[in-house]
């Protein structure tokens, strides 16, 4: 059965919480292994996950800052002025102070008899940011930590504490945001139905099973051949990069920062699918997966080629029967997620999460998240009514 509109919004509220929680302590996890490797001796390691941390922290603050300034006059009437909000982010807190307006926000419409729909639009054009943001850190920094710290243990043959702690929960961080990710996008799309427990677990898992092999191929590459796992990626990077420009994004609000967007989701393609293009999407997801395994595959060839045993006297093949199962079952798991669960099938939803399905919020005046909606009219296949609606909307934002 569907929850109450209170108890969703609660659910919404506490997911909130959750989310600025998990960051908090991924960055805690990630600043005591930089403690531990310096205690150690090892200054390289520590150089690269402060290299990441700070790259990816850039970044974000970057995209934080630009949305910011692209978003309508009046629309954050109760944050501070300009000069606040840049020193927030040139003191890379832009993102934490989104995450509190969000939790403020979430709180304010919870505590309401009847919510406003102002106060419910707000609240999810926030959420949405935060959701878009999230993916772009888990990609730009949690993964490459995560292949980082998967190379230096398969390298070494020896595994501490905290890097127990930081494979665990990068691994979750990276599959919860992309989770979250997909479930902010169904909820910028009316007709779509919300994401169901049951839906929300298959889709987890598919995400987790197929990253995990690709990120296993990349740190057995680093650990035999630190040298050039650089500019393989460089390599495969650029080819990326104009994969995505080919396809005419348009999501930033200027041709500069588009770049910076563009960049980015090459970062994404590199370990896993990301649709920036209108249309059906199902020939670009399989260019994309051929891609991935033709590349992984001659990583694989390169390493029998050299050695069968890591320098930790690890057999590759054990690694190797381990990812190949990961892929194949992740991959059925997704073939089953697409054919029954997608929103494109009829099916009665179970709406157990999430308010947005429960208040109906038809008024044009209504603030939109126009660069989550824009992104949801390209994943989601719909009927040329609906589109030739859903665009008629401002670079701005705003419907």
């Amino acid at each position: 059965m569907p929850l109450s509109p209170r108890t969703a919004l609660l659910w919404d509220l506490v997911q909130g919480i959750l989310g600025t929680a998990a960051f908090l302590l991924d960055l805690g996890a990630d600043l005591w292994m930089v403690g531990q490797y310096l205690l150690s001796g090892h200054y390289l390691w520590a150089a690269l996950v402060l290299a990441l941390l700070g790259f990816a922290s850039a970044a974000l603050q970057l995209f934080s800052w630009v949305w910011l300034r692209a978003d309508p006059d009046g629309l954050h009437r109760s944050q501070p002025s300009g000069r606040c909000l840049a020193l927030l982010h040139l003191l890379q807190l832009g993102y934490l102070y989104r995450c509190i307006q969000g939790l403020q926000q979430g709180l304010l419409v919870w505590q309401q008899e009847v919510p406003s729909a102002f106060d419910l639009a707000y609240s999810d054009f926030l959420s949405l940011d935060i959701s878009m943001l999230r993916l772009f850190e888990t990609f730009l920094e949690s993964t490459p930590q995560l292949t980082l710290i998967l190379a230096i243990v398969l390298q070494s043959g020896e595994v501490e504490c905290y890097q127990v702690v930081g494979i665990c929960t990068s691994f979750l961080a990276i599959s919860w945001a992309l989770l979250d990710y997909h479930r902010a996008l169904r909820t910028c799309l009316p007709s779509k139905p919300l994401l169901g427990l049951g839906s929300s677990v298959i889709y987890f898992l598919w995400n987790l099973l197929l990253l995990w092999p690709r990120v296993l191929v990349v740190a057995l590459f680093s650990a035999l051949f630190p040298r050039y796992v650089a500019l393989h990626f460089l390599g495969l990077w650029l080819v990326l990069l104009l994969w995505v420009w080919l396809q005419g994004t348009d999501f930033m609000p200027d041709s500069a920062s588009e770049w910076l967007y563009r960049a980015t989701v090459a970062t994404i393609l590199y370990f896993s699918w990301f649709n920036v293009a209108e249309g059906h999407t199902r020939g670009r997801a399989t260019i994309h997966l051929v891609f991935l395994l033709s590349d992984s595959g001659l990583l694989v060839a390169t390493w029998l080629t050299q050695s069968t045993w890591l320098p930790s006297g690890i057999p590759l093949q054990m690694l190797l029967y381990a990812g190949a199962s990961s892929f194949l079952l992740g991959l059925c798991l997704r073939l089953v997620y697409y054919h029954w669960l997608h929103p494109s099938c009829h099916w009665e939803p179970d709406q157990v999460d999430g308010a947005r399905g429960l208040f109906s919020l038809k008024s044009c005046q209504l603030p939109q998240n126009g660069r989550l909606t824009g992104l949801a009219q390209n994943f989601f296949s719909k009927p040329k009514d609906e589109m030739a609606s859903l665009m008629k909307r401002e670079v701005n934002g705003v419907f």
